[in-house]
């Protein structure tokens, strides 16, 4: 099962991978030629103290975006699973 979100509710330490960038013609090019496309690996390295803007790895190079860009950017990741749980029998 997979969770979608954008990119600005990554926080740090978590990744996920982009599924779509709709930001507006300008920023939809640039964030592409950044490598922001689809399936591309994401991970939120630092937030700045204010939290605004964050900076993320993207295809190993460090990216600081502020938060109404990082927020026109899609995400999935694999849904965390609650604790296994033992089966009374």
């Amino acid at each position: 099962m997979y969770e979608a979100l954008c990119l600005s509710a990554l926080r740090e330490g978590e990744s996920a991978y982009v599924t779509e960038v709709n930001a507006g013609p300008a920023m939809d090019r640039r964030l592409t030629d950044l490598g922001l496309v689809r399936g591309t690996r994401v991970t939120c390295v630092l937030r700045s103290p204010a939290g605004d803007p964050c900076a993320y790895l993207i295809r190993g190079a460090l990216i600081a975006l502020r938060r109404a860009d990082a927020e026109g950017v899609a995400l999935e990741r694999q849904a965390q699973e609650g604790p296994a749980r033992a089966v009374a029998t």
